[in-house]
């Protein structure tokens, strides 16, 4: 796992430049990326379910699924609500990428008002959580379809919560592995 962090750590930064071979993404707040985290799993299904699509309506969409398993699903802890988490910033385009699917199902003759419905409860929880000014080192970022965030390996060890995350990981593959191991191995049978 360490050969593995260690390769990463280099291979895998962000450009400074980024890439304008895609397309842009809009940027999101922290405040609005905790919010959207709530609702995301609805719009995907929403996006998903879209018939009268365009390529760059697939492309962003696409782009938000790629992400979020490059991001661990969002199941490290503080992903979201933690800036120097090292998974904030692919949290972050992940859910820019979600942000913009949903703005453009406003558009869509069929999805319109699901997505008008998901824009107010988003908007009305934001304003409920006091989020709509919240903002982080990430939220001015926009992003953009050829350039896939991945997380600061490097930085994992200085973040208690990630390290502690992987840690039991590896420790719950560890024991299974050691017991697929013991459950598979013949047994021998003595003679007398």
């Amino acid at each position: 796992m360490l050969l593995f962090i260690a390769g990463d750590c280099l291979a895998h930064g962000r450009s400074a430049g980024g890439s304008d071979a895609g397309l842009d993404i809009p940027e999101i707040s922290h405040g609005e990326m905790a919010v959207i985290s709530d609702y995301r799993r609805g719009i995907i299904a929403l996006a998903s379910q879209a018939v009268d699509t365009n390529e760059p309506f697939r492309r962003i969409l696409n782009y938000a699924e790629i992400q979020y398993s490059y991001c661990l699903w969002g199941r490290m802890p503080g992903s979201v609500t933690d800036e120097e988490s090292p998974f904030n910033e692919c949290a972050h385009a992940y859910l820019a990428a979600t942000k913009a699917v949903l703005m453009a199902m406003r558009d869509m003759p069929r999805e319109a008002h699901a997505a008008g419905e998901i824009i107010s409860a988003v908007d009305a929880d934001m304003v409920g959580r006091g989020l709509a000014l919240i903002t982080c080192r990430f939220s001015g970022e926009t992003f953009n379809t050829a350039d896939i965030i991945k997380p600061r390996w490097s930085q994992v060890p200085l973040h208690f919560a990630s390290m502690a995350s992987l840690t039991a990981l590896a420790a719950l593959f560890g024991v299974g592995f050691f017991a697929l191991r013991r459950f598979l191995r013949p047994k021998v049978q003595s003679s007398e």
